[in-house]
């Protein structure tokens, strides 16, 4: 206690302000359930697990901590059932995930000798009861973020319940045995609350749900409200009611006698269906995925180094799968496991070492390569032998990693799903960022190669476009499906007059695309019209090919899926690769300017794009006027919004007010300095897996018309990972890229189930130690059939013979 009474001025009292981490170690994967707990910095408050506490001690000097140590309690046969009032893990009002329950032991320990008091005790220092009493009572910084995004926004009460007329058509509706009107659907109804028809609800991504009758029946009609049957109770307040016009769940604070209406006696009615917020989280949290992991197949689980799984933190497996790759890269592992140990990274870090991504990293790789944490789960009996037999691991989870590699990226941040690509291309920029300094030391750079365009017009001269890359974006060619059968498939739809979601898993036939038939669509020769050439003085139709500079050590091919259909409607193409296990892209090399070629003349003017001269709206122009602004600089801001509207033209003239030529006349001032961009235009460019970047720049370059951009886009040829240095001289290799042979093996891939990239759910197989390997998730396993001809993303490594 005298030790203790010491060192008061190395103990804090935190406040709502500071991030107490309890949880988890900043520097391992311990938790207060591992052999030795976990010790809180009493000064810091951050956390460290038994084999790191005195790097911390040795680092910073702090020698009071306090220990939390977790035992598992007994499991009661009779354990009640929670309610969930809110769409939460972990809080009070959430859901009840049935996890094994956890007692927590305290006691103050006093570094470097391990000398420790009880707590509570009454003998303990003010100070030091009121920091530990302050530091068991906060909600530990780890799951703060994660509640927070999956905590659903309280319902409001709709409008529409308010004054809802509802239609006297004498329709009774019994307690139990409902179909839909319209099919013959029994499960995910809803009753609409104005006219009494029972529909079937949405159809989900994967088929299931329903037909979409119900939300065709508003569109029809306009009858804006629907509960979901199955979910009416005496509690009316769980119940499920949508609002269409509102497009959300919504309360109806008169859902009584709305249902009385119809005869509906809600008080002895029983829940039979999850609402529509239990649904989402089930499927981002327990959905068991089986229609893409290998289903009606025995997985062996695998267990070791290397064999780690990575625990889902809600709509994290874009980035568990991508990593579990990136990890599986010698590049990677040499820098962040094997050259790096966990100490000297901790030691290099900041004071807060969660902020610091070389630390986070260094801890992600040695939690998933050291086998420590892959270990089999202890069941709930805590009998030894049960964790012996166990098919199960834990996982580890990437809050740590995640909240940094996410803190300059705004989506990245959230609990929505994202697209691996684009979380690919992200990481590998901060990496390259992290490792600027010195770039010997860059693991990135083994992803990175150089693309060559080749453009020739009809004056014979070339130009060359050049660029370098992360990834290689490939279309795929529909038209060189090997098996001709589609062809049959698409007649007999037509003759049937049926969509292909009517017909049965064996009657539909998806077109089978050859790997290497993408890669040629890639190098072949295609004409890039409105050229300007510098040659003839005008707009032309130019010859271009693309080639690879130099070949990386590890090549990513990203297969587009996501295209156009009629009404620019976003849709995933259902197609498979057809993969090999070794490729060889040799015939892809560009050699850059050869002999007897003459390049296009140099050129200062911008001519290859020019942006659609816009007209003022006059009645955007009016408006603005008369609120009182001057009438030319309202022309400007309709023209520099693309007469987007009244608000964004206002905020536009509001923000350019005093630019030096605001009364310049239209026929002086430029409309290409400042272009409107409409956000919901770039949304719907980067699901078709396109960047932000990218998609705001096609954009501009194209006056804003999505159609227009969507063509500028393939015409140039860029994936949006880096921009074209579109010049008319020779292509100049970075000596810095790694480069060799043309020759690669397979040895992972990414797949994807989804309508789009921002939902579903993401895989990842990798070759390891001879066999395929699965992983989904923490779930690990030896795969028997992985599903290559399926992949989103192909990560081949170079053979060095």
């Amino acid at each position: 206690m005298e030790l203790l009474r010491s060192n008061l001025n190395r103990v804090r009292i935190p406040d709502p302000t500071h991030r107490v981490y309890k949880h988890e170690c900043c520097i391992t994967f311990d938790s207060p359930k591992s052999e030795g707990g976990l010790f809180v910095d009493m000064n810091s408050f951050l956390a460290f697990g038994k084999d790191c506490v005195e790097w911390n001690y040795e680092k910073t000097g702090n020698p009071v901590y306090l220990h939390i140590k977790q035992k598992k309690k007994p499991d009661p046969e009779d354990r009640p059932l929670k309610k969930p009032t809110l769409l939460a893990i972990g809080v009070d009002g959430g859901f009840d995930n049935n996890e094994v329950e956890y007692e927590e032991e305290y006691c103050i320990v006093i570094l470097p000798d391990y000398a420790n008091i009880p707590y509570p005790s009454v003998d303990l220092p003010e100070k030091v009861r009121l920091a530990v009493d302050a530091v068991v009572r906060a909600e530990g910084a780890e799951r703060k973020e994660q509640v927070a995004s999956w905590t659903a926004d309280k319902k409001l009460i709709s409008e529409h319940a308010l004054t809802l007329q509802q239609i006297n058509s004498g329709v009774i509706i019994p307690p139990s045995g409902w179909k839909c009107a319209k099919c013959d659907k029994t499960e995910n109804l809803w009753l609409n609350l104005t006219d009494g028809m029972i529909l079937c609800g949405r159809k989900n991504w994967d088929g299931s749900g329903g037909n979409n009758h119900a939300v065709e029946h508003y569109k029809e009609t306009g009858y804006p409200l629907a509960v979901k049957l199955g979910t009416i109770t005496s509690d009316l307040e769980g119940a499920d009611v949508f609002c269409y016009p509102e497009d959300d769940s919504v309360l109806d604070p008169l859902l009584a006698q709305h249902l009385a209406f119809f005869g509906i006696d809600f008080s002895s009615l029983q829940k039979t269906e999850m609402t529509t917020a239990e649904r989402e989280l089930d499927q981002n949290t327990n959905f068991d995925w089986n229609r893409i992991q290998e289903s009606g197949q025995e997985v062996e689980p695998l267990f070791g180094p290397g064999y780690t799984g990575l625990l889902n933190l809600g709509n994290s497996c874009y980035l568990a799968s991508t990593m579990q790759i990136i990890f599986s890269t010698r590049f990677f592992c040499s820098r962040y496991f094997f050259d790096q140990n966990l100490k000297s990274a901790f030691n290099a870090a900041p004071a807060d070492p969660t902020v610091d991504l070389n630390m986070q990293l260094t801890k992600l790789a040695h939690g998933l390569l050291s086998g420590k944490y892959s270990v089999p789960v202890q069941e709930k009996d805590g009998n030894a032998d049960s964790a012996a037999n166990s098919t199960k691991q834990e996982g580890i989870p990437p809050r740590m990693f995640k909240a940094v590699i996410a803190s300059s990226h705004p989506e990245f941040s959230t609990m929505r799903q994202q697209d691996a690509l684009e979380f690919f291309l992200h990481f590998i920029d901060q990496v390259e960022r992290l490792n600027a300094s010195n770039p010997q030391l860059d693991p990135s750079r083994c992803f990175k190669f150089g693309i060559e365009e080749r453009l020739q017009c009809p004056s014979g001269k070339v130009a060359y476009n050049s660029r370098q890359d992360y990834i290689l974006s490939l279309n795929i060619p529909l038209d060189r499906a090997i098996n001709r059968k589609v062809d049959d498939f698409h007649k007999l739809k037509t003759a049937r007059g049926v969509e292909e979601k009517e017909l049965s898993p064996d009657e539909i036939v998806r077109p089978r695309v050859r790997l290497e038939d993408c890669l040629q669509n890639f190098s072949s020769e295609e004409e890039v019209h409105e050229f300007y050439s510098t040659a003839l003085k005008a707009k032309t139709t130019a010859l271009k090919t693309a080639g690879l500079t130099s070949f990386p050590d590890y090549l990513v091919l990203h297969m587009r899926k996501f295209v156009m259909e009629a009404g620019w409607v976003p849709k995933k193409l259902d197609v498979y690769i057809e993969v090999p296990d070794t490729l060889d892209i040799s015939f892809m090399r560009s050699r850059g300017l050869q002999p007897g070629e003459e390049l296009l003349p140099e050129d200062v003017g911008d001519h290859e794009v020019e942006v659609p001269k816009i007209l003022p709206n006059e009645d955007i122009v009016s408006q603005l006027v008369a609120m009182g602004f001057n009438y030319l600089h309202c022309q400007k801001a309709a023209i520099n919004t693309s007469n987007a509207g009244v608000e964004e033209a206002m905020n536009w003239l509001l923000s350019h007010m005093d630019d030096p030529d605001i009364d310049a006349p239209l026929s002086q001032g430029s409309q290409r300095d400042e272009v409107f961009i409409d956000q919901s235009k770039i949304d719907t460019l980067v699901t078709f897996g396109f960047t932000e970047v990218l998609a705001r720049k096609a954009l501009k370059a194209t006056g804003g018309d999505i159609e227009k951009a969507t063509d500028w886009i393939f015409s140039n040829n860029s994936t949006g990972a880096s921009d074209m240095d579109a010049t008319s001289s020779t292509t100049s290799v970075d000596a810095s890229l790694p480069d060799g042979g043309g020759k690669y093996r397979l040895i992972g891939l990414v797949s994807h189930i989804g309508t789009s990239t921002h939902c579903g759910h993401y895989v990842a197989h990798i070759y390891k130690d001879g066999r395929w390997v699965i992983y989904n998730d923490a779930k690990v396993g030896a795969s028997k059939d992985p599903p290559k001809d399926m992949g989103y993303l192909y990560f081949y490594e170079r053979i060095v013979s």
